[in-house]
């Protein structure tokens, strides 16, 4: 007897409709360099040959939902049975003070704050990520955490890796997806990043010191400097005359001012102050 026999025929997956379907029909998926990385560090970890059996549900449209959250992506793959199958994929999340760690370090460098801020992803977003020692992709297999409820013993399943795929070109729509999988959101990034920009350097003059209050109450009110003497000026009795409007008033068929003036004169042009 043929030893294949044994085995029952290959299932085929029940036929979705409206499921979320790859839109690369054929070759690789992932158009960007961020999707690109992505399944690339996934093949290179020793899961390419069972990714590529997912490819086809992918395709397919056997997805039937896909979220990305801090720490897990959950998915439902429609398979040969009635009810889907529920798919999770987890990666460490970063926390608050690595995120400040990272979020500071992207502020500093101005190249990086424009670009995320116009919502691109700068190509050297993994290194930098790297120098603080908190890696943007999973380098390992053992990062990642997959569970599939269908009875395939086999991790990553067909199911699984139909959500690798379709991933990608989710990361391919919305490259902050990467970054809210590993615990950020586009908005609290974008916020925090324009807010460490802005914050800028603490003023020099934080830095000074002096004296305690407590040894300052005694003389607290006394003046620094004594307060300069000042007065008004002395103004010319003639300028005074020639401030005022026109006076239209007759005294015996003289002007009025005319007549002050010369009255001002005989008091010997002095000086008189308000």
């Amino acid at each position: 007897m043929n030893r294949q026999s044994w085995y029952p025929p290959p299932s085929r997956p029940r036929p979705v409709e409206g499921g979320l379907q790859a839109r690369s029909r054929r070759g690789a998926i992932g158009a960007t360099w961020w999707s690109e990385r992505f399944v690339s560090v996934l093949e290179s970890i020793g899961l390419g040959s069972r990714l590529q059996r997912g490819r086809n549900y992918a395709r397919r449209g056997q997805v039937i939902s896909l979220d990305v959250d801090a720490g897990a992506v959950t998915a439902q793959v429609q398979g040969s049975r009635a009810r889907p199958y529920r798919v999770r994929i987890g990666l460490a999340a970063y926390g608050k003070t690595q995120w400040t760690k990272l979020e500071q370090a992207l502020a500093g460098d101005a190249w990086f704050a424009a670009q995320l801020l116009a919502g691109e992803m700068p190509e050297q977003i993994e290194e930098l990520f790297a120098a603080q020692e908190l890696p943007l992709f999973p380098a390992t297999a053992s990062e990642l955490s997959m569970d599939c409820t269908c009875p395939d013993w086999q991790v990553p399943c067909k199911h699984l890796a139909a959500v690798f795929y379709l991933l990608a070109e989710a990361f391919d729509d919305n490259p902050f997806a990467i970054l809210a999988w590993r615990g950020r959101d586009r908005d609290t990034l974008l916020d925090n990043l324009a807010a460490v920009r802005s914050a800028g350097p603490p003023p020099a003059d934080r830095q000074r010191t002096g004296k305690p209050l407590d040894d300052c109450l005694e003389h607290y009110y006394d003046l620094a400097v004594p307060l300069p003497a000042t007065g008004l000026p002395a103004i010319s009795s003639v300028g005074l005359l020639d401030q005022l409007p026109s006076v239209a008033i007759m005294v015996r068929d003289n002007d009025l001012v005319k007549l002050m003036r010369a009255a001002y004169a005989a008091f010997g042009e002095s000086d008189i102050t308000g």
